[in-house]
């Protein structure tokens, strides 16, 4: 399309050749890198300048329809447009050939089922799974069907099944369907998105309008969570040779970048003896280090297996605890974005485990007192209920990590170790850490288990504030703060204010010309 300054591939073609290249569309800095968002103002585009983006196309096509020049149509596009899979798992297509002419089989005589075969492999000659069958043909003369169809075609529809999943005449009783209705939400990720959930729109769309299904779309909210990226790490092989240069002198060598296994490589530093043991090519691999140690490079990319970026679940969990993990997928950001896994950064919320753990043993031994809860306390239990929940409505697992993190500083702070405040506190971070609050949960002496406890709801009355950090200005300008109650009225707040000694110092035996005071705001002072 040879559009360089908006498409990142024609973008290195004309960085490569040395071509112009032109914005014509406002938002970026083509002169680092192509801009490729769709957002932005048309400009350097004759009768298209200063139109958006989205307005620009609109009018370009009108244009050429105006022009003869060509018709407007819209295309929709199918991500998986091959039905057939060539393997024997996945539904069987009900269709036989007979002359060549392909036949669908009766419904009457549906369904139609896997055969047995001796292995799940292609045939000797390259025809599908199902080619090995045995006497597998309609009526005993015709062939079938050798290809099955895709994982989507079952699972863009098997949610209905549930509805009714001993039903042997229909999918689904039509009271059956008319009572579940859709699902109320869908999660799944970007990759899911235009898999899975693409086709079971497609599939439910098909079963209203054939009048199956009494709902037109299969989910009443979607979210789409982000991909969790792979932190790529990468050596530097010397061109020719079996020697690897570190990266700060990479520079100095021609190279080849080559990727490494993520987990014999720590805070960028490569383990040089797992790596020679890792693959046996590499096992007489030569170093050019940096004060001894091998850096390596990095990269966000996908996580693949193919970059030899994933991270095992198991290694973590070996480490740091399935609740540590459970929670730093939480923290890493919102559930919609794409985010780099790093694991170096999983320290922070294993601190953070600990630390909520040494509210119960802060003599040393269990403990966990009886005691009415201070105002203070229940302030900032009831705080962190009310944000939790209303996190964790708005899929905000990150923020409610953040919220114990706080609650847990200031608890600690305040040496609390009371049954009223850390026993709800248990069961609001329950779901985030399961594994830990069971254990403390029994400790306390509760039973049955937390996940039968109700979960807590805040109190408002313990969130209404009784103080105020009043800025104190003088001559316009905030000079200190004084935190005092917001039952004062006005002259008890002008009172306390000129007796301060921070104002006295203003004032210097002097009287205020005006004292402007707005309770639960402001005070100022003009001298």
């Amino acid at each position: 399309m040879a559009v360089p300054g908006h498409d990142s591939r024609d973008y290195a073609f004309a960085k490569h050749f040395d071509l112009e290249i032109k914005e014509v569309v406002k938002g970026g800095d083509v002169a680092k890198e192509a801009y490729e968002s769709k957002t932005g103002i048309v400009i350097n585009s004759d009768f298209l300048n200063g139109l958006p983006v989205a307005d620009a196309i609109k009018k370009a096509i009108d244009q050429i329809v105006s022009g003869g020049l060509g018709e407007k149509k819209i295309n929709y596009r199918l991500r998986d447009a091959v039905f057939g899979r060539q393997r024997y798992w996945g539904e069987p297509i009900p269709v036989y050939y007979k002359d060549g002419v392909p036949y669908t089989i009766p419904e009457s005589e549906l369904p139609l089922v896997l055969p047995e075969i001796d292995k799940f492999l292609p045939t000797e000659s390259g025809e599908p799974p199902l080619g090995r069958a045995k006497d597998w043909k309609y009526k005993g003369k015709y062939d079938y069907e050798l290809t099955t169809m895709p994982g989507w075609a079952g699972s863009s529809w098997y949610f209905l099944r549930y509805m009714d999943a001993t039903n042997e005449n229909y999918f689904a009783a039509t009271d059956a369907i008319n009572y579940w209705r859709d699902i109320d939400l869908y999660l799944g990720g970007s990759e899911h998105a235009t898999g899975h959930l693409l086709y079971v729109r497609f599939w439910t769309k098909f079963l209203f309008d054939t009048g199956h299904v009494p709902v037109e779309e299969p989910a009443k909210k979607l979210v789409n969570q982000g991909m969790i990226q792979g932190t790529s790490s990468f050596v530097y092989r010397i061109n020719g040779t079996h020697k690897f240069v570190s990266f700060g002198l990479k520079d100095s060598y021609p190279n080849t970048p080559l990727h490494v296994d993520v987990n014999i490589v720590h805070n960028n530093i490569l383990d040089i003896e797992s790596f020679k043991t890792w693959r046996e090519e590499f096992a007489d691999a030569e170093f050019i280090t940096e004060d001894g140690k091998y850096i390596c490079g990095s990269e966000v990319e996908k996580m693949s297996k193919s970059k030899w970026n994933v991270v095992s679940p198991d290694l973590i969990i070996e480490q740091y605890g399935a609740d540590c993990l459970r929670m730093y997928e939480m923290f890493l950001g919102p559930i919609e974005q794409s985010k780099p896994w790093n694991t170096n950064g999983i320290s922070g919320v294993a601190n953070f485990l600990r630390k909520y753990w040494r509210l119960f043993f802060m003599s040393g031994n269990f403990e966990i007192s009886n005691d009415s809860a201070l105002k203070s306390e229940l302030k900032i239990l009831h705080k962190t209920i009310k944000k939790v929940n209303d996190d964790i409505e708005k899929f905000s697992f990150n923020t409610s990590v953040s919220s114990f993190m706080i609650c847990v500083n200031e608890l600690t702070d305040l040496k609390c170790i009371k049954r009223e405040i850390l026993e709800p506190l248990t069961i609001l971070i329950s779901p985030f850490a399961p594994h830990i609050a069971e254990e403390l949960w029994s400790q306390m002496g509760n039973t049955p288990s937390i996940t039968k406890a109700s979960f807590p709801i805040h109190d408002e009355k313990y969130l209404v504030e009784d103080d105020f950090e009043y800025p104190v200005s003088v001559n316009g300008k905030t000079r200190f703060k004084l935190t005092l109650p917001l039952s004062l009225s006005k002259e008890e707040i002008e009172k306390i204010v000129l007796e301060s000694n921070e104002m006295l110092k203003f004032l210097n035996g002097g009287t205020p010309k005006k004292v402007i005071i707005v309770p639960g705001r402001i005070v100022n002072i003009v001298l």
